[in-house]
């Protein structure tokens, strides 16, 4: 049983990796410890968003991924 984590943009950059396999289920501390310091502290930023399962997560802190998911890790968008 696994959840694919997809890191993009900077958080790519901060992971040094595209992507994660663990173990489900996968909750938001789970995800802190797995995602490593950087990507952790940037993870509890307002400006970084999480989905799963395809879906903006209202709150991330309610995250809970199970087998066959994919959490994306959404960092800030800017634009003009």
């Amino acid at each position: 049983m696994a959840v694919r984590i997809v890191f993009l943009g900077p958080l790519r950059e901060a992971a040094g990796t595209d992507s994660l396999e663990v173990s489900a289920p996968l909750d938001w501390d789970g995800l802190l410890a797995v995602a490593g310091s950087v990507v952790a502290e940037q993870l509890r930023s307002a400006r970084v968003h999480v989905a799963c399962a395809g879906e903006v997560l209202a709150d991330k802190t309610a995250l809970r991924a199970e087998d066959g998911d994919e959490v994306a890790l959404l960092p800030p968008v800017s634009g003009g």
